[in-house]
């Protein structure tokens, strides 16, 4: 049985959204062929019309990812020898931009506050007060050219391959409190989509000019963290520019040509399609907050201007005492297009329990409050796989005819729109949790780098992921419902049990999914050499040790070190003991009851 949306509702509540709707936005989130999506601005007056399906207010709906709970910023300039030359009042006005919103962070004076009324599941909002965490400039050449729109054209797999490869290498965060915002210079372009369908319209005058800016997440190997990043094409001058610049540099093309909008749409949807969205039906899906404000209409995506810059340009934001121009972002509070926001009233609070059997689940969100009673309620079940959302009036409903695992989201509002949302993951039928029955090989080197084939049931779970004892395997490949390969990371040196999670749960231990880590190794010591009397300071480089002070010991030669502290599991410290003679000795250590193997480059002379 399946609830029917609300023509009733519809009738009795659409006055109140009719002070400020944006009924020509567009629906610009798309799925890419590995089943991530980006999010993009259209050029002005080209964007595809689909209806929103929030028939009641039109306004954003949860859909059980995480929202931006803190947000620093760092610019990212791809800048290798040779490339076009940044204009010298560009990354300036950008970078002083990002420093406004640090300073002015947390207020409501600017359209960042906006976003602050939306929530997850976890309990956290998405964040207005941002942080700039710095300049980035990349000199690392440009690939061979990924798309063909352009002399320079760098399609978005390689934007997100060399992300993945600067941010490892410099030891940057990966994870949904920060976020790269990749700035080309002058006519280089970008594309993304089945055969780079959308591209970028900068400078370059091409056939395929699709955006101005898009927005995207990428999640690391082994499930180690996720890059949110956007892609800022050089539109001054060009069909994104509205050559309305209150700074008179060329970076106020970009902030109002789509870094702004992007930067809102992280903020409260930054794995696209997951968190807060107007779903859609079609190839492209979605409204975000920004989308829903690009009406092309001056009035409703800008707002009234607060004033004219000395240079004649209008401004609707001052930020740390700065003009700014551009849009405005959507404000489910009031069902309309705001330049900021301070919020009025209590929030909504999404709260709903529920019953399973073997086809079909019941949901009760009676529970929930909101101001002046819950108006209606949103339903999202596996909202970003495609499934049709449900508006209901009654706080209870019944979801049936299907087997599986859902993430089942819910959005309550307010007459006035005022939203909160949760998510629980709902499981119909009793799916069977996987299982291991087998791994090979079952042992494997400290460092890594072993392929590993597992054998089991229900790895068909979706999103696959599988641990060598705490960590994280570096890659997984799920082949088929009953078999897995995965990549052992570098570990301890230790016997670990190896485990399946999918949505449905994690697999259970036991001696069947046993493999072992070993042996350590000592592969450098140093000093080498050192009196016979002992009491020597002595860092030992190698694999497989156990951080701490504890779980790892050394015997120099015949004698126990003391004094042992790991820092990582290749790196420890230790105090060397006498020796009764001098000459070289091995250094063997042991973690796990496992000793590491002799070898020329474990040795220390005692003289």
């Amino acid at each position: 049985m399946r609830p029917v949306r609300l023509a009733g509702l519809l009738a009795a509540l659409c006055a109140l959204c009719a002070q400020g709707g944006a009924s020509t936005a567009s629906a610009l989130i798309v799925r890419l062929p590995h089943g991530k999506a980006i999010s993009y601005q259209p050029l002005p007056g080209a964007a595809p019309q689909v209806s929103p399906f929030d028939s009641v207010f039109h306004n954003l709906d949860y859909n059980a990812g995480s929202v931006m709970s803190s947000n620093t910023n760092y610019t990212f300039y791809w800048d290798p020898s040779g490339a076009p030359s940044y204009p010298s009042d560009y990354q300036p006005g950008l970078n002083t931009f990002f420093e406004d919103l640090a300073h002015d962070g947390g207020g409501n004076e600017n359209v960042d506050s906006v976003s602050a009324q939306y929530n997850d599941a976890a309990g956290e909002y998405a964040s207005s007060n941002s942080h700039f965490g710095g300049t980035i400039v990349d000199t690392n050449p440009y690939p061979a050219n990924g798309c063909e729109i352009a002399t320079i054209c760098i399609a978005d797999y390689q934007i997100k391959a060399e992300l993945r490869s600067y941010l490892k290498a410099h030891k940057l965060p990966a994870d949904l409190t920060h976020e790269y915002f990749v700035l080309m210079p002058p006519g280089v372009e970008s594309c993304f989509g089945s055969f780079n369908a959308y591209c970028s319209a900068g400078i370059t005058k091409h056939e395929r000019e699709s955006f101005c800016a898009y927005h995207g997440a990428e999640g690391l190997e082994g499930g180690e963290g996720v890059i949110v990043y956007a892609v800022d094409p050089f539109v001054a001058g060009g069909r994104c520019d509205d050559k309305n610049h209150p700074n008179g540099t060329t970076a106020d093309a970009t902030i109002s040509g789509g870094l702004s909008h992007e930067h809102n749409e992280s903020l409260t949807d930054p794995e696209p399609n997951r968190s807060w969205t107007d779903w859609a039906s079609g190839s492209t899906t979605g409204y975000e907050i920004g989308d829903k404000c690009r009406t092309f209409n001056p009035e409703t995506e800008f707002g009234t201007p607060l004033g004219t810059a000395e240079d004649g340009a209008k401004y609707n934001q001052v930020i740390n005492g700065h003009e700014y121009w551009y849009q405005q972002e959507w404000s489910n509070q009031g069902h309309q297009c705001v330049q900021r926001l301070t919020f009025k009233g209590e929030k909504p609070v999404a709260r709903y329990t529920f019953t399973t059997d073997e086809d079909e689940a019941s949901f009760d969100a009676s529970t929930s409050t909101a101001p002046g009673g819950v108006a209606y309620y949103d339903w999202q079940l596996n909202e970003y796989e495609g499934e049709t959302p449900q508006e209901t009036s009654s706080p209870t409903f019944k979801w049936g005819n299907t087997k599986g695992v859902l993430r089942v989201a819910l959005t309550v509002f307010a007459a006035d729109g005022s939203s909160a949302g949760t998510m629980h993951v709902v499981n119909i039928g009793n799916i069977a949790i996987p299982t291991v029955t087998k791994v090979s090989p079952t042992k494997g080197p400290v460092a890594g780098g072993t392929k590993v084939t597992i054998t089991g049931t229900n790895f068909n779970g979706g999103e696959a992921s599988v641990k060598f004892g705490a960590r994280s395997a570096t890659s997984v490949t799920v082949l088929s419902p009953t078999k897995i390969t995965a990549i052992a990371p570098a570990s301890v040196a230790a016997v670990v049990d190896i485990t399946v999670s999918t949505y449905y749960g994690t697999s259970s231990t036991s001696i069947l999914d046993h493999y072992k880590f070993g042996p350590p190794t000592v592969t450098g010591v140093s000093p080498n050499t050192g009196s016979k009397a002992g009491g020597a300071g002595v860092t030992i480089t190698g694999g497989g040790f156990e951080p701490g002070t504890s779980g790892t010991t050394f015997k120099v030669g015949k004698g126990l070190a003391s004094e042992v502290s790991c820092s990582s599991i290749t790196t420890c410290t230790l105090t060397t003991p006498s020796a009764k003679v001098v000459g070289t000795v091995d250094i063997i250590a042991t973690v796990n009851r496992i000793n590491s193997v002799k070898t020329t480059a474990d040795h220390y002379t005692y003289n």
